[in-house]
């Protein structure tokens, strides 16, 4: 196996879309961890976490690229406006997303940004034309129940006598137009892994959304304590890595196919909250896990199952 960084685009096939699986699951994990790091480090200004998420992301993969040797060129790309278009769109994301939860109980924020990856599906079916059978569909949509169910007791905002307050409407609205622009800089990342580095596709990202962050300056960045500090460089690191991991996922499968796999994140939530934070893991979330996971499985199965079939009509005799 190649790594991301440096390799050609790839023809999707059976085993190219569960490498694309896998890696999608192992950057899901990694992300999880720099999320983790975010919420240690406590009130943060969002535009002050986008700086450090990308700028500290830098570094751990110039150091990879340095150590292949790959550096000399990581940055060379003949498409600079794409590579910008992204960076706009996934600075635009972050910044909504940490917005949103600036403004939401944390369920809320979680739950909403989960319509991200079925508007993946529904815009690589719009934009890219890729084909959606019924069986995607339904195990997207089967996560996303699932999903529904781990945070359905703990939906405050549904359960709640009181109408949503002009903040809370402010977050709604910011946690669904991230995951909207998410999805968009999903099908970016998609367009640029036919032609372009892994590796480049990544510094470029980081780079630029650490320039368009610092335009949040004026508004209000703070001095930070040394913990915080660290646990915002620790984050950048992670996203640096997950970010390589990501954008490899989606060189070798269908955005459609991996997309579904930001739903293991809820499993890996639980863990982490437990391990780290001591949250208790309740009946529903075992429930709505076991789904999550059952979606996710069912889509490998079928995978697989097509694979073999190609495998099978390209050792037919033609004529």
């Amino acid at each position: 196996m190649t790594s991301g960084l440096g390799a050609q685009p790839e023809t999707t096939g059976g085993h190219g879309t569960l490498r694309g699986i896998a890696l999608k699951i192992v950057s899901v994990a990694v992300f999880v961890g720099m999320q983790t790091c975010i919420k240690a480090a406590g009130d943060v200004p969002a535009g002050q976490i986008v700086f450090f998420r990308s700028f500290f992301a830098i570094f751990p993969i110039i150091a990879f690229l340095a150590l292949k040797g790959h550096l000399a060129t990581a940055f060379a790309t003949k498409r600079p406006f794409n590579h910008i278009a992204r960076g706009i769109v996934g600075v635009a994301a972050m910044g909504l997303g940490f917005f949103a939860l600036t403004r939401l109980p944390l369920p809320e924020a979680i739950t909403l940004n989960y319509a991200q990856p079925l508007l993946v599906v529904v815009f690589s079916s719009v934009f890219l034309g890729e084909t959606i059978r019924v069986y995607r569909w339904s195990a997207v949509a089967i996560g996303l129940v699932g999903v529904l169910i781990i945070s359905w007791p703990e939906l405050t905002l549904l359960n709640s006598d009181e109408g949503l307050d002009d903040q809370e409407v402010l977050g709604v609205m910011a946690a669904l137009i991230a995951a909207a622009i998410s999805a968009v800089a999903m099908l970016l990342v998609r367009n640029l892994v036919q032609t372009e580095k892994t590796a480049t596709i990544v510094l470029w990202f980081s780079s630029t959304a650490s320039v368009l962050s610092l335009l949040t300056l004026p508004f209000g960045w703070q001095a930070l304590t040394p913990a915080q500090a660290a646990l915002l460089i620790l984050a950048g690191f992670c996203g640096g890595l997950g970010q390589i991991l990501m954008t490899a996922a989606y060189r070798h499968a269908e955005a459609s196919v991996v997309a579904p796999f930001e739903y293991t994140s809820m499993i890996l939530g639980v863990v982490v909250g437990y391990l780290v934070f001591g949250d208790v893991t309740s009946a529903s979330t075992l429930v709505g896990g076991v789904i999550v996971v059952a979606a996710g499985i069912f889509i490998i199965w079928r995978e697989r199952q097509l694979g073999l079939e190609r495998t099978r009509k390209a050792a037919l005799p033609q004529g």
